[in-house]
């Protein structure tokens, strides 16, 4: 089937007098196979996000003319789940990569402003439970209303001096901390801090670790591996079980903490410009770190739409710092371990 493309004048640029918009590219125009091959999202999704950030697309300047908000959600999501500006894609909807670029920072924005909407801990007492049953029933582990890790997203080197952001690997990258539910839906997403930093150190100096040790949450703890130390509020597994009892918590945990690992890879098959396969995002950190805001706010979007978190193709392994290489947090907080092994006492023996 032809596809209708719309060619704009090179030096055009988003808003224009008098709100006049461009709009000759119709969604009805196209086949829905042809929507997700290109942007990743099926029809109804995009019509939802037209209206939920069409105000905040449409500011009105002194230039002639205007490119719609359905034309920078599509460009912004070509973008986000192809993880390239290609010509083609440009020119499937009637824009230049530098329009692109623009449509990007523009959707990004709009997105970051509304990630306090669709990111967020349940606050009531009923939804906090309802964690804990979904996440008992999985494997057993109880208490549990969410589970914690760190993904690496690579970006390109701020400067030469600057050797904060290079991580393990020897790359630049920011430390992006995350915690999901049983659903793969996120609950907390930093994704500010630099890849140099350990994953314990993130959680050590980020808002979620003070939420928490402000006893917000009693009787209630997240799941973290062992790059993370053992707190009151958050079971890791033990370094070296000896115990039945010590080796059925392990299981039941790892089984449990898969659920984010799961999540991670869905993110980064779905939205490609995280996963480094197509290069490292090319942005400054403050920008590289609004994008994947704005993917997170993307992933929690379709899961309220009922795209379901595991149906994205899997592609291949996302490329991450090796894992292995972090060092075993010991516990030091005496009141912590006392916790998991009454945990251990109570429903693991």
């Amino acid at each position: 089937m032809a596809i209708p493309i719309t060619v704009l004048d090179c030096d055009l640029l988003l808003y224009g007098r008098g709100h006049r918009t461009l709009d000759r590219f119709k969604l009805d125009d196209v086949t829905d196979e042809y929507l997700m091959s290109m942007y990743g999202f099926p029809r109804q999704f995009i019509y939802y996000l037209v209206e939920l950030l069409g105000a905040s697309l449409s500011r009105p300047t002194q230039r002639s003319r205007a490119i719609s908000p359905e034309t920078q959600i599509l460009a912004a999501l070509g973008f986000y789940t192809s993880g390239s500006f290609q010509t083609r894609m440009g020119d499937a909807i009637g824009i230049s990569q530098a329009s692109m670029s623009r449509c990007v920072a523009n959707v990004t924005e709009a997105l970051v402003e509304r990630a306090t909407q669709f990111i967020r801990f349940p606050a009531d007492e009923a939804s906090v439970q309802a964690l804990k049953d979904e996440f008992y029933g999985l494997a057993g582990m109880p208490g549990v209303i969410g589970v914690v890790d760190c993904i690496h997203v690579a970006i390109k080197a701020p400067n030469a001096e600057d050797l904060s952001y290079v991580n393990r690997k020897g790359l630049h990258s920011l430390n992006c901390l995350m915690v999901c539910d049983i659903r793969g839906a996120l609950m907390t997403v930093e994704t500010n801090w630099p890849g140099s930093l350990q994953d314990y150190a993130v959680l050590q100096q980020s808002s979620l670790s003070s939420h928490f040790e402000a006893g917000v949450h009693k009787d209630s703890w997240l799941l973290g591996d062992s790059s993370f130390s053992l707190r009151t509020w958050l079971m890791t597994p033990l370094h070296i079980p000896e115990t039945p009892a010590e080796y059925r918590y392990n299981m039941a945990h790892s089984a449990t903490h898969s659920v984010i690992e799961k999540t991670f890879r869905t993110l980064c098959s779905r939205f490609r410009c995280l996963d480094g396969s197509k290069g490292a995002l090319q942005y400054s950190p403050e920008k590289s770190s609004h994008i994947i805001l704005a993917c997170c706010v993307l992933h929690n979007i379709s899961l309220e739409h009922g795209m379901d978190v595991w149906s994205s193709p899997m592609t291949g392994p996302m490329e991450q710092p090796p894992e292995e290489e972090y060092e075993h947090m010991e516990s030091l907080d005496l009141e912590a371990d006392r916790i998991r092994q009454e945990l251990m006492l109570t429903h693991f023996s």
